[in-house]
Order: structure tokens, then sequence, then C-alpha cells
């Protein structure tokens, strides 16, 4: 099956601006009738919080190793839950995070050691010498097999941004020197001034048909990462001074005030699923803390719904980008944004596993049990459902299950983050930016060393 669509998350919520906000909300409130299907409570969970982590990363694993082109080590965009699906459209932000997976499953005994290092070899062989790329960005949708741009898909900067965070991984992860070498010369070749276009933030794109996109990074979201390799570039950085010259917008919820666009609960997880920002702030704020209390203004605003959608509650909440009935949308609040209709997106919690481990693992563990015949699914847990109207999605998608499987190990061991921040580059970026040692909030518990393989 091929995706219905090829806009990416973020330019849906840049081209749709306030359409997704409450109007839709209040449309589904007036169509949804709360009594329509009754809430199955089920019984709970059995096994061990670390047990169902273990369980969703060895499966995940098994969707970024057999959804992958074993000759190019491409991940595939989606694919059936049921893994019988036959399609070739990979996303580059995909096989970012399937790289950072592949180092999860070698540090854990996942699969064989070999296995994975060749794989990896592969993929960093394949995008260095035969992906087509501009300036060192490559294309957001790409033939799995040929590396041929899928469509008029654009050169993506921030998808891009995903993929050199899971080679820089992946370069610090393995004791194999090709791999080491073609990750440096990856990462180097990508001129970051290019993709500013003379203005003073850069672009979220570019089309060889028009050029560049007229968005940009300008607003706080996931954009942390994407500027902070490009600081910390050795061959074609930019300056330091890009830092501030986005904005950062305050939202108040219920007394929580925190950094936020109207943008969905992604936009709080993507950067911290490599660089690690615990116990460290900027001129600004602790961002660790921010997605805190994201987070946990989310989870009030999914509460805040029950009265039309009584499936929310203290054991299943949490939406984010992802497939819905009506094909993908970008949606989230506060503030309200999109058709939000009482379906549930498993890898918004599951992305947020290190912020509020407690709230989100009793979601996951509510999912595991409660929908284990419909939710649960060969690669884990579906992109998305609907307990209320019996919806359940066919599909997972490589990104939402690739935060997932990247923030449980962070929360189990801190892997992803040690590993990544091993880099030089990332050191000396956050440097410059100016982010120093702030004492640690309640909320940000040391996490245990780094695993063993088992």
């Amino acid at each position: 099956m091929i995706r219905k669509r090829l806009l990416t998350r973020r330019e849906m919520l840049h081209l749709t601006g306030q359409s997704l906000s409450a109007v839709p909300l209040a449309l589904a409130f007036a169509c949804h009738d709360k009594k329509s299907i009754p809430i199955d409570r089920g019984k709970a969970y059995e096994g061990t919080d670390e047990h169902l982590l273990d369980e969703i990363k060895r499966v995940c694993f098994n969707f970024f190793w057999n959804e992958a082109s074993p000759d190019t080590g491409q991940v595939k965009d989606r694919a059936l839950a049921s893994g019988a699906g036959t399609e070739r459209m990979s996303s580059i932000a995909a096989t970012g995070f399937g790289l950072a997976g592949l180092c999860i499953a070698e540090q854990r005994g996942y699969g064989k050691s070999s296995d994975i290092i060749e794989r990896v070899r592969r993929n960093l062989r394949f995008l260095f010498r035969q992906l087509p790329h501009e300036h060192g960005f490559y294309y957001h949708f790409i033939d799995m097999n040929t590396g041929q741009r899928w469509e008029r898909c654009e050169l993506s900067s921030v998808d891009s941004s995903i993929l050199l965070c899971g080679i820089l991984t992946a370069r610090q992860h393995f004791a194999d020197q090709e791999i080491k070498d073609l990750a440096t010369q990856i990462y180097e070749r990508v001129d970051w001034p290019w993709m500013l276009n003379d203005g003073p933030t850069l672009s979220m794109g570019w089309h060889p048909e028009t050029g560049f996109l007229n968005a940009r990074w300008e607003h706080y979201c996931e954009l942390m990462m994407i500027y902070l390799l490009a600081i910390g570039s050795p061959t074609h950085p930019i300056s330091p001074e890009t830092w501030n010259a986005w904005t950062r917008p305050k939202i108040n919820y219920q007394g929580i005030e925190y950094i936020s666009g109207n943008d969905p609960l992604f936009t709080h997880q993507y950067s911290h699923a490599f660089f690690d920002f615990r116990n460290k702030s900027d001129a600004y704020t602790d961002y660790f803390e921010n997605s805190v209390k994201a987070t946990r203004a989310h989870k009030l605003f999914c509460l805040s719904l029950r009265g039309k959608f009584p499936d929310y509650s203290e054991d299943l909440w949490g939406i984010s980008a992802s497939d819905y009935v009506g094909g993908y949308t970008a949606w989230g609040g506060p503030p309200p944004q999109g058709p939000i209709d009482g379906s549930i997106v498993p890898c918004a919690t599951a992305g947020s596993l290190p912020f509020l481990f407690d709230d989100c693992m009793r979601v996951l563990r509510t999912i595991r049990s409660r929908y284990a015949d419909k939710a649960w699914s060969h690669y884990g847990f579906i992109d998305a459902f609907n307990p209320l109207t019996a919806w359940w999605d066919h599909d997972v998608l490589g990104i939402d299950l690739g935060i997932t499987m990247l923030m449980a190990e962070n929360h189990r061991s801190g892997f992803v983050w040690q590993t990544f921040m091993k880099n030089p580059e990332a050191q000396q970026a956050m440097a410059k930016v100016g982010f120093h040692t702030a004492s640690p909030p309640s909320s940000q518990i040391p996490v245990p060393a780094t695993p063993t393989r088992v």
C-alpha cells in the first residue's frame, strides 16, 4: 500500500494554520455520540514495566530490520502492521530513526552483531555514494530500492537532520572504521548556509522545480536538532546567532506555562531523542523540563475532553500527528488542533516516556492489555485507533515506531543520549549557543548505566 499523502507533518501544520484549531474539534463534538460504543476496561497488563519496554523495543527493531531494503538499508515510511505489505516508499527520517534503532538492537542483543554492522555499512555506502542529494540534503521520500525521488516531494531540512542524527549515533556506537568514515563524510558534506537562503532562519526545504519553500524554521518546535547540527558543523557551519533568530512563544494551560507553538506533541520529543538536554539551560529555558510541562499539559488537555470522548482517562490519553480514520492529520493540544474524535496515538505517550514516565507507562500498559487483540501488532502498537468508533489503523509508521523505540531506551538507560552526545560537534554546538549546567528539577531523575548485551 502506498502512502496516501506526501505532506510532511510540518508542512501540514504550516499550510493549514488555524484550520487545525477549534472548529474541527467543535464539529467532532457535535457529531460524536458518547454512548455509541461501551468502553471495555479489560484486564491489567501482568508484566513489569521493564518487560513491556523490552517487548516494545524488540518489535520496533523487527520493523526496522524487516521493512528495510537489505541492499540499500533504506527504511519504509510505513508498512502494514501485519508485516505483509509490499510498500516501496522510504522516508529518510525513518531511516535515521532506524539507524539509531540498530544501535540499540546491537547493544541489547536483539540481532546478530555482524549482520547489523553489515546492514549499517550498506546503508551508509548507499547514502554517500548513490542517493541523490543537493548540497548534502536529501529528498524526504525515496524509492527504498533505487533511491529515486518519490514523485515531487521536497528536499527536507528536518528529515535530513533526523537522518544525520541516526548516522552520527551509528558513528559513535560501532567500532568499525568504514562506518565512522562514511558517517563523517555524509555529515561534513552538508552545506548548511545554503539552506538559510540568505535569511536569518533555516528554510524547511527546497524543490528543484520551484526553489526554496517559503516556510522557515522560525518558532520553537522540533527545530533544535537542525540548528545544533548546523552550528556544530566543522565544514559548513552557520552562525550561533541563528539560535536566537527563532521565537519561543509561550502557552499557559491550567497554570502550566511552557514554550510551544500551536503544534502537536511530537515537536517536544524529536530533538530530545538524540540531544541530551537534561540538567541544561540556555538563556531561555531548560528544554527538557519544558517538554515535561508540555506532556503534562497535553494529558490535562485530553482529560478535559472526557465529556465528549469518554475513552480519555488516566489510563488512556495522548494524540500527536498520525493516521486517523480520514487519512493523516496533525492533531493535538492545547490549544485544540485537528479533527479530534477520541482517537489514541500510542507514540504520543511512548515518545514522552523520559518526561512523564509513570503517566505515560500507564497508558502503554493499558493499550497492551485492554486492546491487545487489535492495537498490538507484528510490529508493536498500530499507529492510531479509536475505541469509541471501533476504528483500528492497518499501518505502522517508521517515524512513530522510531520515537517510541528511542525514547523507551533513553528512559531505561540513556543509551541514545550517551552515544549521540559523544559526537564532539554536538557538544560544541550546545556550548556555542550558551547551554550550561543547571540544577535538575525533581522530574529529571538520573537514568541507569548503559545497557549490556542480553
